[in-house]
């Protein structure tokens, strides 16, 4: 009897079957364990998951990223990372991550494109000047904004708001949240998937080395004086065991490069010892742990709370960053207050959300889903040329 010939295609029911057999005991399955809140049809050949990262790469808030600020304004050189190539940052640690600990790589990637979809923008300086313009109004935060966009804001179906992700997506980018409910358990659990805490993790190993980098670029930062940062001089240590005559300042990327090595390093080999010192033997056993076992050791841990308390010193506070950021608080404040005298003047999208979410709220979403650039241009127009 002629032997069967295999086929050239992999079908989603082939992809998962392999995936699974590869995946830890804690990692959360190809298919997700909860679903989408409006049932789908399946696809031929991607799983739940990666549906769910097409959606989140094709979704307009995404593509609105790369023309808001990381540390520096958006425009203010080419160099300088936007909030969306630090997004793509991070999702690639968070892959190499999931796959050391066998992890679902595509649901720690997809998370990691969607933490940031909520920030607004001019950093982080734009997110506290929101939650004051909403004090009274619900407050805003940048994560619970980004599970906002996902589930109410983007429009690509003709018969409901929202993607429609998969429940364990949407658990990973609230990031911070703690008491999540299993919509199909039932069951209230402290901690989320191994797969959001490693996201969450490396999105603080991205901005850490990252806005340390970009510090670096600017000359707001100087080698000389970060001998003073012991994490610094880890890397440091860590490039000259390959290079022992590297110069830090000519070859500032190598020394990020080791150092982001370093934080990942430190981050799999802790979070290995911590599964097996919980004897944790399951997903369900992961999500109902008291805390969570993705971590840093305790040296790195100290090592990185000292570099953030530098960063914050030296760089986010420096007059030439803080200085414009204060200018596009203001911007952000007057044109909030400019359109709240005027509804008028909103977008179609965010005047329809008045009725049902309020004023503030739907000016809070259509302020926070603006570029640098855009708000600038908008501040001219309805503020800026009024004033005249």
């Amino acid at each position: 009897m002629a032997q069967k010939k295999p086929s050239a295609t992999r079908t989603t029911s082939d992809f998962e079957r392999e995936e699974r057999s590869q995946l830890s005991p804690f990692a959360v399955p190809p298919e997700g364990t909860a679903g989408r809140v409006h049932r789908e049809p399946g696809h031929a050949f991607r799983s739940e998951i990666q549906r769910d990262r097409a959606r989140i790469i094709h979704c307009s808030a995404f593509r609105r990223l790369d023309g808001k600020t990381q540390v520096f304004l958006n425009g203010t050189g080419d160099h300088y990372r936007t909030r969306l190539t630090h997004t793509i940052e991070v999702a690639s640690i968070s892959r190499t991550i999931a796959r050391a600990l066998r992890l679902n790589e595509d649901l720690a990637e997809a998370i990691a494109l969607a933490h940031d979809l909520g920030h607004p923008p001019c950093g982080h300086t734009g997110e506290e000047e929101l939650d004051r313009l909403l004090k009274g109004h619900g407050g805003f935060d940048h994560n619970e904004q980004s599970l906002r966009i996902v589930e109410v804001i983007e429009e690509k179906y003709p018969m409901r708001a929202g993607l429609n992700l998969t429940w364990d997506v949407r658990e990973g980018i609230q990031k911070h949240a703690g008491g999540h409910v299993h919509p199909l358990k039932g069951n209230r659990h402290p901690s989320p998937s191994l797969e959001a805490q490693v996201a969450d993790l490396a999105d603080e190993i991205t901005y850490s080395s990252h806005d340390l980098d970009d510090g670096l670029d600017a000359g707001l930062l100087l080698p000389e004086k970060l001998e003073a940062v012991p994490l610094w001089m880890r890397a440091i240590r860590r490039a000259r065991g390959e290079y022992a005559k590297i110069d830090p300042g000519k070859h500032r990327g190598f020394v990020i490069r080791c150092l982001v090595t370093e934080l990942v390093e430190d981050l799999v080999k802790q979070t290995s010892a911590n599964l097996a010192r919980s004897k944790v033997t399951s997903l369900e056993d992961i999500r109902n742990y008291p805390s969570r076992l993705a971590a840093f050791s305790p040296a790195i841990r100290r090592e990185l709370a000292a570099l953030r308390k530098y960063l914050f010193k030296n760089l986010y506070h420096h007059p030439a960053v803080a200085g414009a950021n204060r200018q596009a608080a203001r911007m952000i404040s007057e044109l909030f207050h400019t359109l709240a005298a005027n509804p008028s003047l909103l977008g179609r999208k965010a005047k329809s959300r008045i009725k049902k979410y309020g004023l503030e709220r739907s000016l809070c979403d259509y302020i926070s889903g603006m570029t640098d650039r855009y708000l600038a241009l908008q501040h001219r127009e309805l503020v800026a040329s009024k004033a005249l």
